[in-house]
């Protein structure tokens, strides 16, 4: 299998922000946002693989600023990394205001889409050919946002396992919540035991 080079599946999608994406408070739904980011990440990674591509996990959803009706707002994507059957393309998401030129970058976010062959099963995809130092940049760094999403899940499971309830109970006394009378009554019981 040739490799593919980063600008063969580099795909952009620019939309206008239309009434019907706002919220209550008069800017896009963060939904509809992450709809078009989701429909980008799916174009470049099946022009990538030559596959159809579905989404596994979205890396990195924070919105740095709002995005308003009116706006044309543009979907940059590329693939950043590939595994055996998986990609992780990078999206770059930037809000134009074309009255007054202003350009905003509202978000950056990472998709981890996997390729399916004819029987929906997972399918090898083409190696990437780095062209850039920027494209060698995102690929390390992609591979350096596995490795830490894995050594957080290992830690994580780690210390749920290891959680009880009665031992930890104190750490919600500065929290902003409060137990039921009934629960309240469980864990004191469970703490006499």
């Amino acid at each position: 299998m040739n490799a593919k080079p980063v600008s063969h599946s580099r795909t952009t999608l620019t939309e206008l922000m239309i009434p019907s994406y706002a919220n209550f408070g008069g800017r896009v739904h963060g939904g509809i946002l992450l709809s078009l980011m989701d429909k980008v990440a799916y174009a470049c990674s099946a022009k990538h693989a030559g596959q159809y591509c579905v989404t596994v996990s979205v890396d990195g959803v924070n919105f740095r600023q709002p995005v308003d009706v009116g706006e044309l707002v543009s979907f940059m994507a590329s693939v950043n990394y590939v595994g055996r059957t998986s990609l992780v393309v990078g999206i770059k998401v930037i809000a134009e205001n074309v009255k007054t030129g202003s350009v905003k970058h509202t978000n950056t976010s990472y998709f981890t889409m996997v390729a399916k062959d004819d029987a929906d099963q997972p399918t090898e995809v083409p190696p990437l050919l780095l062209e850039t130092p920027d494209d060698v940049r995102r690929f390390l760094e992609a591979m350096k946002r596995k490795e830490l999403r894995a050594s957080y899940g290992e830690h994580f499971d780690n210390a749920k396992t290891r959680m009880l309830l009665t031992e930890n109970i104190d750490k919600l006394e500065k929290e902003r919540c409060e137990l039921t009378a009934s629960l309240n009554r469980d864990f004191l019981q469970d703490l006499k035991d």
